[in-house]
């Protein structure tokens, strides 16, 4: 049977927007509760960070930290602060009620205030050596986040490509020239779905090159056991060539961690959850949401755990303007 509690703020997620909010939240005496999650979304808890290896552009570490590593430094600092964390993946949430219900397979948790930071997850490509697994590069020159990777020296004057026909890909591309020697576009048609502004830019800029019609057969590795050719096949004709290569980014997008919430919240046209701008409140009053399960334009760990913050404070402003809250929760 699962056991029952009752919380003040309950934070579903484990990245660095639910670590600030559990930060500041604990720090507020909100005595906030935390579900990690358990392999959710197929990724340890602490998020997208966990998947890459060196992060140079946190603040504090300038000889730059391991993702894993800077996710546990969050979850120590949480559990220091009084955040109870259970490792377990929310299975429902309840928000027609006051208060809030969330149940996992171990708990059920009525909560005055829930944060939901469960992030998105990069679409990724599966073929020979995209992987994780002997004889794959991802992390060894293969990722899906350009901002974050590509000013690593592995990238510096080589030869880099980016997988995708939208706005994301075009700016993924451009961004890369500033470190790259040359940029390949690769992509499964003849036209792009970019907006005309971002296809003349990418088309414009005179390191950049369209592999058309064209998708990734294989990775093949070089001398130092990192990425360093990729064999492409193309669509039409069914020719394989080889290219140099020695970045490759997906950029294909990213499906966020909310269908959990079964159609209980509003959410956009890509599946995000909708924020009043400048703010992290969602179509539920008491309901916050905080990282990348709400933010489609930036997707960094900075400002994830900015919106963090932001949604902690809110939901004490929210706990503290409605003193009812308590006599709410009494009666369940």
């Amino acid at each position: 049977m699962a056991t029952k509690l009752h919380t003040k703020l309950c934070i579903i997620g484990s990245g660095p927007a639910a670590h600030t909010a559990a930060i500041y939240a604990a720090r507020a005496e909100l005595q906030p509760l935390m579900f990690e999650g358990f392999m959710a979304n197929d990724i340890a808890a602490g998020g997208q960070l966990t998947t890459t290896t060196d992060v140079e552009n946190f603040p504090g570490f300038p000889k730059g930290i391991l993702g894993s590593e800077l996710t546990d430094k969050f979850r120590e600092q949480s559990i220091n602060m009084g955040c109870t964390i259970f490792t377990e993946t929310v299975a429902t949430v309840d928000f027609s009620v006051r208060p809030f219900v969330i149940v996992s397979d171990e708990h059920t948790v009525t909560a005055d205030t829930v944060i939901i930071s469960t992030g998105a997850v990069a679409r990724r490509l599966v073929f020979p050596g995209s992987g994780e697994e002997a004889g794959g590069f991802w992390n060894k020159g293969i990722s899906a986040c350009a901002v974050c990777d590509g000013a690593a020296p592995i990238f510096r004057n080589k030869p880099i490509a980016v997988i995708g026909g939208g706005d994301s890909a075009m700016e993924e591309a451009n961004f890369l020239t500033k470190y790259g020697s040359k940029v390949y576009i690769i992509h499964r048609r003849d036209t792009l779905r970019a907006s005309k502004v971002m296809q003349a830019r990418a088309k414009a800029n005179p390191k950049i090159e369209f592999c058309w019609n064209s998708e990734v057969a294989e990775a093949v590795g070089n001398e130092r056991g990192l990425l360093g050719a990729l064999k492409l096949r193309n669509l039409v004709t069914g020719e394989i060539s080889t290219i140099e290569c020695n970045g490759l980014f997906f950029a294909i997008g990213h499906e966020p961690a909310t269908k959990f919430l079964c159609g209980q919240i509003e959410l956009d046209e890509d599946l995000y959850i909708k924020t009043v701008p400048g703010c992290t409140t969602t179509s539920i009053p008491g309901v916050f949401a905080a990282g990348d399960v709400q933010d489609k334009k930036w997707r960094q760990a900075i400002t994830a755990a900015g919106s963090g913050c932001m949604a902690a404070l809110e939901a004490e402003h929210y706990i503290s303007s409605h003193a009812n809250l308590e006599l709410e929760a009494a009666v369940v």
